[in-house]
């Protein structure tokens, strides 16, 4: 069935409950939803599938390149490893030697954690599956399928060595992470993917400037009371442990705290307005 005829369809049906004389009821409502749910479903079929078909267009059009064969294997693999907000994983000695401060020493209790143990997550059963919305197939199933269509794919090989230019516009790329979550106004991801950075040791002077920034405007967001624009609330079941942890820090941090931590970095590790 196209999706044309799909839509025609859906269109009797939906008419059809909305010239129903009866007081709506209880059914009435699970129909109306079962017609978004499985409208949902069936375009989340057809774009995975059109996802694959792109793949495997892709892949023929790559491999009459100069580049090897299996270094698009080896991207899709990439991506696959950073498929979340990021992998790296924040350790608490990273917020002791970032936040023990001259004017302001660490203190434990902004690591406490908020207790969702007793919470009843099956109360709240999610009425659509995540999986059959997605727009994409997950990455190793699409990596899976283009080993079946194209042979050569199934043996593996090791990355390209990576060219000096190549090099340098990654650097470059790097550092535009936290500019961009800036503009965005990302400010509670930009003060996460400082820490990790600076965690990394990656241009210290550089990251410390930027958390002190988007500690700045967290501060602003606090004092004016709309912290939830530019702060993520947590969510068990969707969030790291690690991204759950950062964002107890954060929610558990005064606003004299958050103040302190800004002017600190701020005034050590000056950014430029760009």
């Amino acid at each position: 069935m196209s999706i044309i005829e799909q839509n025609e369809m859906d269109k009797m049906a939906v008419q059809n409950l909305k010239e129903t004389t009866v007081k709506r009821s209880q059914s009435q409502n699970q129909k109306a939803f079962d017609i978004l749910k499985n409208r949902a479903y069936k375009k989340g079929v057809e774009r995975r599938k059109q996802e694959m078909k792109a793949d495997s267009l892709g892949y023929v059009i790559f491999k009459n390149s100069d580049f090897k064969k299996s270094e698009f294997v080896n991207a899709l693999q990439r991506l696959q490893d950073f498929d979340t907000i990021s992998p790296r994983e924040l350790k608490v000695e990273t917020y002791k030697k970032l936040f023990d401060l001259p004017k302001q020493a660490f203190n434990e209790k902004w690591m406490k954690k908020e207790d969702f143990s007793l919470y009843n997550y099956n109360f709240y059963k999610e009425k659509l599956d995540k999986d059959s919305l997605a727009s994409h197939p997950e990455i190793s199933r699409r990596i899976e399928k283009l080993k079946k269509i194209f042979t050569e794919l199934k043996t593996s090989a090791e990355p390209e060595k990576a060219s000096e230019t190549f090099t340098a516009l990654k650097k470059t790329a790097r550092m535009e992470i936290l500019p961009n979550y800036f503009h965005s106004e990302d400010y509670g991801l930009g003060i996460y993917a400082s820490m990790q950075f600076l965690q990394d040791g990656e241009e210290e002077k550089y990251y410390k400037g930027w958390l002190g920034k988007c500690f700045a405007k967290i501060y602003e967001a606090r004092k004016n009371y709309n912290l939830n624009r530019y702060l993520d609330r947590i969510e068990p079941k969707n969030q790291s442990e690690s991204y759950q942890q950062f964002l107890n820090f954060m929610w558990n941090l005064t606003l004299d705290d958050i103040k302190n931590i800004a002017d600190f970095y701020q005034t050590g590790y000056p950014i430029k307005e760009s």
